[in-house]
């Protein structure tokens, strides 16, 4: 292994985070019956598969069968027998019974702390859409009933044209916690979820997640749930974009103690709900310009993150992956903070 691979500080990192978890372990992991596979080898694992984009555990696992980079961060020795994909299913459910990926998050996010690298006083928030792993065709009427066998099983024909589909009368055969939902007015509806950060002013890092079901209030439900949660000392900014420009909210955070530095929403009926006493000072500018870095952390969970669609279904799973997604755009930003020859290696 090069003394500056990439992968190096990031390893320190996760043993250290994965060290913290080790009461959680003995936990949800028996001291009888057949040995099981150690918990956090499973976690490095996961991590490869999303720091390099590997769409599948068989492909994670065919890479775990040649590739000595990939044994190395794992743990395993180069004759040691690899496991079969099966096995991060069988043990994804203990994983989120334990918290785990929270308490991963909160683990990488500690070092940060302790590193400098975050601030307590400044942030920003914002949501996306994340696909579900659910086709269009799913998505009909809850009180339909089957009158006729499907032309074909696998991929049977479906006309919904001129169908007015709503998440209050219809909802995803495949994942029935999926909601039908858009960004803005100008793009096409799909089945997903909404996938919420709360990220730190300083360098961009994510300090909160939060995954809701899709409906016309949750990216602001969201960044109050978050807000609250907030460790900041005394009072602290936080960021929007205009779409959280509405009266409830911005009360709703100054009674909290955080001052709402939201873009205004000169269109809104109404008037915007952020006046003169917030945008006279210089630091409603500054927080306008730094909260577009959370679309920086959008962009790479989408795409080296993999989750501009999910591979999971259900509220509970797609949250876990993307807590953990989460967490390892940390390492990376870390290790290039700290670490930056071994970025450029």
């Amino acid at each position: 292994m090069p003394a500056k691979h990439p992968l190096r500080p990031i390893r320190t990192m996760v043993d250290e985070a994965l060290k913290a978890l080790s009461p959680t372990f003995d936990e949800i992991y028996t001291d009888f019956g057949r040995p099981s596979i150690a918990p956090e080898k499973l976690l490095r694992a996961l991590l490869l598969q999303i720091l390099y984009t590997i769409r599948s555990e068989e492909l994670l696992m065919e890479q775990l069968q040649y590739n000595l980079l990939f044994r190395w961060f794992v743990g395993l020795n180069a004759d040691e027998q690899v496991w079969v994909p099966t096995v991060f299913s069988k043990n994804r459910e203990r994983l989120m019974h334990g918290d785990v990926a929270e308490k991963f998050f909160a683990g990488v996010l500690e070092q940060a702390e302790t590193a400098g690298l975050t601030s307590d006083e400044h942030f920003s928030v914002d949501g996306t859409l994340i696909g579900a792993w659910a086709s269009q065709k799913s998505f009909q009427r809850k009180d339909r009933s089957e009158t006729t066998a499907p032309d074909d099983p696998g991929n049977p024909t479906i006309n919904f044209h001129g169908e007015e589909r709503r998440n209050d009368t219809h909802e995803s055969k495949t994942d029935p916690e999926a909601r039908l939902a858009r960004k803005s007015g100008g793009h096409e509806s799909k089945l997903a979820y909404c996938g919420n950060l709360l990220i730190e002013n300083r360098n961009g890092l994510v300090v909160d997640t939060e995954l809701q079901q899709c409906s016309g209030t949750a990216e602001r439900d969201a960044a109050l749930l978050m807000a609250e949660r907030i460790e900041g000392v005394g009072r602290v900014t936080l960021a929007a974009d205009k779409g959280y420009d509405t009266r409830d909210l911005v009360a709703d955070m100054r009674a909290m103690n955080v001052t709402p530095h939201v873009a205004q929403n000169v269109k809104r009926r109404g008037g915007s709900a952020i006046d003169g006493r917030t945008t006279r000072h210089a630091g409603y500018a500054i927080s306008q310009r730094k909260r577009k870095r959370i679309e920086e952390v959008f962009g790479w969970l989408k795409t080296v993150g993999m989750l501009r669609k999910t591979r999971l279904r259900g509220l509970l799973k797609v949250g876990w992956v993307f807590t953990f997604a989460a967490a390892a755009y940390n390492l990376v930003r870390m290790r290039n903070l700290l670490f930056p020859a071994a970025q450029a290696a």
